[in-house]
């Protein structure tokens, strides 16, 4: 399972009507597969979002089937709908589950195959079902109060995790009886809200008793804590796990709150007996106490390693016990306060308390992991040189590559046999499919899925071609640039400048549903899009260059990268446009001031403008606080870049026409960024124009918006360089 599942089922819960509504109106359309008539061969908005977008998959015990999700988008009701596939592994035929408006996902298979465990929303809110595995007889098995979230079920079928949200008025207080219309919020500490929410609960495990017959003896796992597992904004069921016997839950938690959950990234993975009710911490020694700080000190960034042989001080996430349940696995990070830190795979031997870390010689981090069946092998998957790859290790820490070629590949398991890797490939030109991988090197993939096919065979896809170009410190850095369908290199193109955010994620051949390479490239753009300085998968070196360092080399990579395309005969250098998101966006309102008239428009969505309102404004405090170096009213500010070259202070240098897009409910840059920006901008009397969405958070996740960003988006590029 993925960190995103968590967030999107609660994401897709809130924009998704009940029901309830939907038997109101029996003769509303289910959202489905989709085939649109195409009015020409390149790629449209509404064509990106009638595109079937494939989640998690689970193989049967037998190996010979497995069942996945699909969630399909209908922009005319503005909504989305989870369905359950099955897939015959042998023929390669899948086929409906779902058949009416309900939401289905997270299906596992129980009873040795014959049956399906799911979540479904058909009764009025998120519960536990069953159907045979033929999708007949579906019997709703649990009766919550409130929604189910997510749920792990044991190795023997006798104990249920379910994930649920408990409330939780530490940080705002509940408001007064008699004043039940108020909208007023009291807040006594930080992290009052987070990414999209202001915490009023959080998501606590339920360990319950589990039959066909129903759910009994539930008990909260962290009752009386006000503390978060899965972790907020992203976690999901994959942060927790069952031991081999049943016997043992490891599950991640970061136990702070306040302040303290605001300054630190240091999560830790946990165990708990269920014959004892025992917790232990593997991460941290018995009787340990982190030290009290005073967190508006100049914050030293750590390049040394913080990670003793019994104390992991940053970012501990994921466990996994191995098939014999000798071992637990996680990701980890060495260092508290450094949320892009690599992630390593600690291997914790639970006989003996030792940790070993078997992905040393990997440079870069791993997103996702399985253990191999013969509790001797792992397999990962990470990106280096902008293509995400499957590798295997063994617990001597040998790292193999099992992948190749232009993708991205996901990790989801290893299947029963032991012999393949289940996993998902998408790219810049294709979006997630199922393919399984041979666990070892030297075979090819097969697919399993075609899920977009019909999109594939009727749009022309413009050529996507690596390029290796030099910086202006003499190295080299590698560009992704995508090109118009039907490209003519006699002919001139206006170009784009694409700004990664994260501000340390990789330029990888992904799939985006809103930074679509593609669409772009279908509009008539040369699309340049850099992995400078920052971002992972070229070793430590370059990817911390950034900390402390926004507004230097990797700016300059940026200007190397578009400098070098430019001189390509068929690039019209008086039609370059820049653009970009978060990291993305603060880069574009920064060039904004420093381009020397190379760009003749920019488009910031999301981005941080002004960095000193930055810091106080956001709810996660390590990350300004390892990127900027310290608080702006320190003495020792005055020379930080971060705040001494904020965008906002070259403004009387802008002098082409910006458009800043942002959501409403970002509460990790607040909208302020960008209604700041537009009114500077407007006030310099510069051609702008912005978008407010008042119920997007970071990303645009509602067909409709997402269709008017895309209009908004491409009206302001040709405007301006067409």
């Amino acid at each position: 399972m993925y960190r995103l599942r968590y967030l999107l089922s609660v994401l897709m819960l809130t924009f998704v009507t009940s029901q309830a509504a939907a038997n109101e109106a029996p003769t509303a359309q289910v959202i489905g597969k989709s085939t649109p008539a195409l009015s020409n061969d390149l790629l449209t908005p509404e064509a990106l979002w009638s595109m079937g977008r494939i989640g998690d998959c689970r193989i049967s015990p037998d190996g010979l089937s497995a069942v996945y999700v699909v969630s399909y988008y209908s922009v005319e009701q503005n909504k989305s709908h989870r369905v359950l596939y099955s897939l015959n592994l042998t023929t390669k035929e899948s086929r409906l589950l779902t058949k009416d408006e309900a939401n289905e996902s997270d299906a596992v298979f129980i009873e040795g195959g014959k049956k399906l465990l799911f979540l479904s929303n058909r009764g009025g809110s998120n519960q536990l079902w069953t159907m045979d595995a033929d999708g007949n007889n579906r019997r709703q098995l649990s009766h919550e109060e409130k929604d189910i979230a997510g749920f792990l079920l044991s190795p023997d079928e006798q104990k249920i995790i379910l994930i649920q949200e408990v409330d939780n008025h530490s940080l705002i207080e509940p408001k007064p009886d008699d004043l039940p219309l108020t909208t007023g919020m009291v807040i006594n500490d930080m992290m009052y809200k987070h990414w999209d929410t202001f915490i009023t609960s959080v998501p606590h495990p339920f360990l319950a008793d589990f039959s066909l017959s129903g759910l009994s003896n539930q008990r909260d796992l962290l009752e009386g804590t006000t503390y978060e597992c899965p972790m907020l904004p992203f976690g999901g069921t994959e942060q927790l796990c069952w031991s081999p016997d049943s016997k043992t839950l490891a599950y991640t938690c970061r136990k702070k709150n306040g302040k303290a959950y605001a300054t630190s990234t240091d999560s830790d993975i946990y165990l708990y007996d269920l014959t004892t009710g025992k917790t232990t911490n593997l991460c941290k020694p018995a009787g340990y106490q982190a030290p009290e700080t005073d967190d508006t000190r100049s914050y030293q960034r750590q390049s040394v390693n913080q990670t003793t042989e019994d104390c992991n001080l940053g970012y501990d996430t994921n466990p996994a016990f191995s098939p014999d349940g000798r071992y637990v696995a996680w990701q980890s990070m060495e260092r508290d306060g450094y949320e892009s830190d690599r992630e390593r795979l600690c291997v914790y031997e639970l006989a003996t308390g030792k940790k070993s870390y078997v992905t040393e010689s990997f440079q870069s981090g791993v997103s996702a992991f399985a253990w191999g069946n013969d509790s001797k092998t792992l397999y990962f998957s990470g990106v280096w040189h902008a293509t995400t790859m499957i590798y295997s290790t063994n617990l001597k820490g040998k790292v193999e590559c099992l992948t190749e070629g232009r993708y991205n590949y996901s990790l989801l398991s290893v299947t029963p046999d032991g012999k393949s890797l289940l996993a998902k490939r998408q790219s810049m030109s294709e979006a997630d499919d199922l393919f399984l991988i041979p666990a070892r090197k030297g075979k090819e993939g097969v697919r399993l899925t075609a899920e977009n096919a019909y999109f594939y065979q009727h749009l022309t896809f413009g050529k996507v071609e690596e390029r290796w170009i030099a910086t202006t410190d003499g190295k080299k850095e590698q560009v992704w640039v995508i090109y118009p369908p039907h490209f003519d290199p006699s002919k001139k193109y206006p170009a784009l400048l694409y700004c990664q955010g994260g501000p340390q994620s990789a330029v990888s051949q992904f799939w985006s549903y809103r930074w679509n390479f593609q669409i772009m490239a279908a509009n008539g753009y040369i699309v340049v899009a850099p992995n400078r300085r920052g971002l992972p998968g070229y070793g430590m070196e370059w990817l911390e260059a950034i900390s402390g360092d926004y507004a230097g080399q990797c700016m300059k990579d940026y200007l190397s990268a578009i400098d070098a395309v430019a001189q390509e005969p068929y690039v019209d250098e008086n039609r370059l446009g820049c653009v970009g998101a978060s990291f993305g966006g603060y880069s574009v309102y920064w060039l904004a001031g420093h381009h020397n008239k190379r760009f003749k428009c920019f488009i910031s969505h999301d981005g941080i403008f002004n960095t000193p309102a930055q810091y106080l404004e956001t709810e996660e405090m390590w990350f300004p606080n390892w990127d900027f170096g310290m608080a702006p009213w320190l003495q020792d500010a005055a020379s930080v870049n971060a705040y001494t070259d904020s965008p906002h202070l070259s403004v009387d240098k802008w002098d082409t026409p910006i458009l800043c897009i942002h959501g409403m409910k970002d509460y990790r840059i607040l909208h302020s960024q960008a209604q700041a920006a537009f009114n500077a901008a407007r006030l310099r009397g510069i051609e702008a124009q912005m978008l407010l969405f008042t119920d997007e958070n970071h990303w645009v996740l509602k067909p409709q918006n997402a269709i008017l960003w895309q209009r908004t988006f491409f009206n302001w590029l040709d405007k301006w360089l067409k």
